[in-house]
């Protein structure tokens, strides 16, 4: 298990995650309903009992490019009934209590480190919570929409998903993993400090994968088909990769990038790791190492190495240190003492 999600089971109470985010802090259920329905959607919220003695309600919010992290906490046991969501996907990854989740014909029971559930727009939902607290992904509907029919090579249009994450398998442990440390990073941040574009592509390129290629859906066969035989394709890959070098200070956008090559998402993804032996996020890596490295050998005395970093979309700066020590022989620090010496 990782570190993040050890930290993120750790921490205690659940009522801390995301705390200067906070939107909605109340024990009046009718408050609840109308403040958090506005959030997210309208919905019907009922104390399991008839006397709502106990009840409590928090949502807090970090808001990205297209998605969001959430942490939302009812005391009590507490049933919801939004229908249908219409508008957004909720991938739920329960933090303490447990939540019985029936999406259409699915029925589940979501407990910590066990189950998930992924909640499809279009797929009628009602929830028993009880005392539970969830971290919560919500994902702009058209643009998984839009990048699945990229993915499949189909009109853009409906995607339901398998309600049922299994956070024993390895797709949900990945999943739930990227989920702690977004909501780390957003807790890091603070609500004064934003993303770059860069860092703000690579997080919604990679929960994306996450959802349309780690999670069974009804496009999932069709995804599978159009990725075609990777080998047949070098003249593409290199016209990928050189857009790629072209645009590496630029958000990883994986459409645009198989507009350039003319080919579909799923095969460039294979066909990077066949050809180059590198995802395309790992070659797009090396080429923004390359380019804080050069950054670096012409950065000013009192250039920081922590700012450079983030403005070329670098967010986990451990990782970027040991990286760029791999690539280069030398930590990002003593590249820029050999330039003050």
């Amino acid at each position: 298990m990782s570190a993040a999600v050890l930290e993120m089971s750790a921490r205690a109470p659940a009522a801390e995650r995301l705390a200067d985010f906070a939107r909605v802090t109340t024990d009046d259920v009718d408050e609840a309903a109308e403040q958090i329905g506005r959030i997210f959607c309208p919905h019907d919220l009922k104390p399991a009992r008839l006397r709502a003695s106990g009840f409590s309600a928090r949502h807090n919010c970090a808001d990205f490019d297209g998605f969001s992290i959430n942490y939302v906490a009812y005391g009590g046991s507490v049933g919801i009934d939004p229908g249908c969501l219409e508008r957004f996907f909720l991938v739920q990854v329960p933090l303490t209590g447990t939540a019985y989740i029936r999406a259409g014909t699915t029925e589940l029971d979501a407990a910590p480190e066990r189950t998930a559930s992924l909640l499809s727009p279009t797929i009628p939902t009602r929830m028993m919570w009880r005392d539970c607290a969830q971290a919560i992904l919500l994902f702009d509907r058209r643009m998984v929409e839009q990048r699945a029919a990229a993915l499949s090579g189909r009109v853009s249009g409906t995607v339901e998903f398998d309600p049922v994450i299994d956070l024993d398998a390895p797709t949900g442990r990945a999943l739930r993993t990227s989920l702690a440390e977004l909501m780390m990073l957003a807790e890091r941040l603070g609500p004064s400090r934003r993303l770059s574009p860069v860092a703000m592509a690579d997080w919604r390129e990679l929960l994306l994968d996450h959802l349309l290629n780690g999670q069974r859906h009804g496009l999932s066969d069709a995804i599978q088909n159009f990725s075609g035989q990777a080998e047949r394709l070098p003249r593409a890959l290199r016209a990928a990769r050189d857009h790629l070098a072209d645009n590496a200070g630029e958000p990883l956008d994986l459409v645009q990038l198989a507009c350039a090559s003319g080919i579909g998402i799923r095969a460039l993804q294979l066909g990077f790791r066949r050809h180059f032996g590198l995802s395309i996020s790992r070659m797009l890596l090396d080429m923004r190492l390359a380019g804080l490295h050069a950054r670096l050998a012409q950065a000013a005395p009192d250039a920081s190495i922590t700012d450079i970093a983030f403005d070329l979309g670098f967010t986990h700066l451990s990782r970027m240190a040991g990286a760029y020590r791999e690539k280069f022989g030398e930590t990002p620090s003593a590249t820029l003492r050999r330039r003050m010496s």
